[in-house]
């Protein structure tokens, strides 16, 4: 297959699953396919107790249900790539190196008792979505018989993931509830959310509830002469090259329209979310409805630091310290932090020592109450 074509399958297949939930195993195998990747998930993770919600998951071995099972369980809680991974941009793939030395990695109880009795030795991640109290992760990870993450994976992997955050919001749009793309107007009448279907030139076909209260009001979004438009002029220009891109499928459409932000009149902001419906499973909508796209609109969360992020700034903690101070907080004192973090003890006291001088605490409960603080800002 030639590589646009297999890149334009693996796409529609993870498009396809924004709709239809139960889709995602079948769309991460196609993923791990095309990146050369043994098994991949979505997961969303507390920022701060790293209580983990495993959203979707796929493995080619059999014991990989039991696994994912014992990592929601527990073992996402000492996942050493928490908390460094939320201080990177959301969409950029992020390398264990990245994060933590290999040589630290490997000591670690969550590499030695569940990723190396699967085999699994590498691997790449990406945050999908940061929010104040969690973030949302797609990882791939690589088989030993895979070798390690090399240029093609990580090149392969960056092309997919704004597909893959795409889908993941728009799930989280619908509520992650299956929807039938054949009758995708009448599925998606109670969102809260407004959602608009319309073809090419961005003439509406149809408009939930909530989508006729947007247009009415004509705050954010205004009807002109049947078609949807923004009122932030370059908003709106971005919105008609979309619909115009959507009519040719997936590919044409891009990294376009992923959380797209809008301003409205007030000031208030608005983001936006483009779902093609001319390739995949989704042709059925597009050929019931003459449609090119369908048109996700919801006001904008808090653009606000998550815990690690504002705490590491206001004191100026290093990653390394940054990671001991959270592991603290969650797993205990130096005798139960060293092995979780596969340091010694005697460079966990080090770090500890730098946290208190660095934050004017003296104690691990001054140090819980100050995280306690940060994890209550709104």
């Amino acid at each position: 297959m030639h590589e646009a074509d297999e890149l334009s399958r693996v796409i529609g297949d993870i498009y396809d699953a924004s709709l239809d939930p139960a889709l995602w195993p079948s769309a991460f195998e196609t993923i791990c396919g095309y990146i050369g990747a043994a098994s991949a998930s979505l997961h969303s993770q507390d920022s701060v107790s790293r209580a983990t919600d495993a959203l979707f998951w796929w493995g080619r071995e059999s014991d990989a249900p039991h696994y994912f099972k014992l990592y929601r369980e527990g073992y996402g809680k000492i996942n050493p790539i928490f908390p460094g991974v939320v201080f990177f941009e959301v969409e950029q793939p992020v390398a264990v190196p990245d994060v933590i030395s290999c040589e630290e990695f490997v000591r670690t109880r969550f590499f030695r008792e569940w990723l190396l009795p699967q085999n699994l030795t590498d691997g790449l991640f990406s945050n999908l979505e940061k929010g104040v109290t969690s973030c949302a992760l797609f990882t791939a990870m690589r088989h030993a018989g895979q070798g390690q993450v090399d240029d093609r994976m990580r090149q392969r992997f960056e092309l997919i993931t704004p597909h893959v955050r795409r889908a993941m919001l728009i799930g989280k749009v619908i509520d992650l509830h299956r929807v039938e793309a054949a009758a995708l107007a009448d599925s998606l009448d109670e969102l809260v959310s407004s959602m608009f279907i319309v073809d090419s030139t961005g003439r509406i076909i149809h408009a939930n509830a909530s989508a006729h209260r947007l247009i009415a009001e004509a705050n954010v979004l205004r009807s002109n002469r049947g078609r949807i438009a923004a009122l932030d002029p370059e908003g709106n220009r971005h919105l008609l090259e979309i619909f115009a891109a959507a009519q040719a499928g997936d590919a044409a459409v891009g990294k376009k329209g992923i959380a797209m932000p809008l301003t409205a009149r007030t000031g208030e902001r608005y983001v936006a979310h483009v779902l093609p419906l001319t390739s995949g499973a989704r042709r059925k909508a597009g050929v019931s409805y003459s449609a090119a796209a369908a048109v996700f609109v919801r006001k904008a969360a808090l653009d606000l630091l998550s815990p690690p992020e504002a705490i590491a700034d206001e004191f100026r903690l290093t990653p390394a310290e940054v990671r001991v101070m959270f592991a603290i907080v969650e797993i205990g004192g130096v005798p139960e932090v060293a092995p979780v973090l596969g340091i010694s003890e005697q460079t966990v006291k080090t770090h500890l020592h730098r946290i208190y001088e660095k934050t004017a605490t003296k104690r691990q409960a001054d140090l819980v109450k100050l995280v306690a603080s940060y994890s209550g800002r709104l």
